[in-house]
């Protein structure tokens, strides 16, 4: 009588590492390729690696062919037994870019989508190797192979890369049942490294974005210094909405702002890269604060995702000491004056947010006869679901004026400290901040 499927014998698991559990835990390439390379070494392998095509990695696939001349692949990660990857790194460098001719068995995995079987390891590699060993004893017995293996990474029948797997004389070589155990766990680590890979673009984007905004602790401008910085709203937020910049206009007056675009996401930092680029293509020409902000409005009721976002826009002309404020549904800005408290600017209009089309602003121009700090920020220093807007604003302004109290406080060190100051918000948005010390002409 034939055994029941629950008495026979389950087929031993050739991948023993509990790496194997953990590849797609993070999504990050190097770590998963990392993980990829612990579960077969070294309990089913001597030796491992894994490459991706660069183009791939890249994300060029554009006029890639099944079976090109040569590949270039990006080697991710490696392994040798035990070893840590530093070991190996002079050697066989993590992140170097090999080129392999067609004749290779790793383009010819790569053009069929099948596993290659060897008894070694193919001319083109040991040559390699003793190429860039420069005599290091440990080539040879790299090369000392019994067994080569190499499987394909595929991705909806797309080749993405491979693994290379390598057994000494002292172990058993591979065979067709462990390639099939090795060519299902590519098969996950081919999703899991897609996506590592796509997140990884989506960051560097976002990170381009964030560099777009102005660098640096300290901008200094005739008759006005700026320190401005922003907090993303979580751990895992590289940005949001959250804009502001500080430029001189070609008359010589310093166009201040401070924005938020809502939202979190690529969405948001789209519509706050297109209305910070908008103000400062505005503010080039010699128009009102009220027609910039106009404009504005304009330009974001037909841009995607900056409906409804704020924004406050001030101009500060040093030589006739005044400061001109539009705001466009933004938190109140704050002055700290020649008598040492802060206070709210108090507005002839507040402004709805940009994108409603309404076009509706008025100005308000106050002057500065001593020397101020003006301060900008957006709702996220000061919203909370368990406090009064009102209240928050005049913590924010208490938090500063003792803050300037301190001896050596300067300008950089107040705006860090007061975006890293707990404000009890829930944190749910980012915080952004502009400090401007305004100074008028001849004080």
């Amino acid at each position: 009588m034939d055994e029941s499927p629950a008495a026979r014998p389950r087929p031993r698991r050739p991948l023993l590492s509990p790496a194997a559990d953990a590849i797609g835990s993070a999504l990050d390439l190097p770590l998963t390729g990392s993980q990829f390379t612990h579960a077969l070494t070294p309990a089913f392998a001597d030796a491992a690696s894994v490459y991706l095509l660069e183009r791939w990695r890249r994300g060029e696939n554009a006029g890639a062919t099944a079976d090109p001349r040569r590949i270039e692949a990006h080697r991710l990660a490696l392994r040798v037994g035990a070893d840590a990857r530093e070991d190996w790194e002079k050697l066989l460098p993590v992140g170097e870019v090999i080129v392999f001719p067609r004749e290779t068995p790793y383009a010819r995995a790569l053009a069929s989508g099948q596993a290659q079987l060897l008894d070694s390891v193919d001319p083109h590699t040991s040559a390699r190797l003793i190429a860039s060993g420069s005599g290091d004893a440990r080539v040879g017995e790299l090369l000392r192979t019994a067994s080569f293996l190499v499987v394909p990474l595929r991705l909806r029948d797309v080749a993405i890369g491979f693994v290379a797997c390598t057994r000494g004389p002292d172990r058993a070589p591979f065979a067709s049942a462990e390639a099939a155990a090795v060519e299902a766990l590519a098969a996950r680590a081919s999703v899991a490294l897609d996506n590592a890979r796509r997140y990884e673009h989506e960051r560097r984007t976002t990170l381009a974005i964030r560099g777009s905004l102005p660098s640096g602790a300290l901008r200094s401008f005739e008759g006005c210094r700026v320190a401005h910085g922003s907090l993303p709203a979580g751990r895992d937020t590289v940005i949001g909405g959250d804009w502001y910049d500080a430029l001189r206009r070609p008359d010589g007056r310093i166009s201040l702002i401070v924005g938020d675009a809502m939202g979190h996401g690529p969405e948001s930092a789209v519509a706050m890269l297109q209305l910070r680029t908008a103000v400062r293509a505005f503010a080039g020409f010699d128009i009102p604060a009220v027609d910039l902000v106009r404009r504005l409005d304009a330009l974001a009721h037909d841009t995607p995702g900056a409906s409804f976002a704020t924004c406050v826009y001030a101009e500060w002309a040093p030589e006739e000491g005044t400061c001109t404020v539009v705001s466009a549904g933004h938190p109140p800005r704050l002055l700290r004056g020649p008598d040492g408290r802060t206070a709210p600017v108090a507005l002839t209009e507040p402004g709805l947010p940009l994108g409603l089309g309404t076009g509706h602003y008025e100005a308000t121009v106050f002057t500065v006869p001593e020397p101020a700090l003006l301060v900008l920020y957006s709702d996220g220093l000061v919203e909370s679901r368990d406090a009064d807007i009102d209240h928050q604003i005049s913590r924010l302004a208490g938090l500063l004026d003792a803050a300037v109290a301190e001896p050596g406080t300067d300008l950089p060190a107040l705006c860090g400290h007061l975006l890293d100051t707990p404000s009890g918000t829930s944190g749910a948005d980012d915080r952004t901040l502009l400090l401007a010390a305004l100074t008028p002409a001849g004080t």
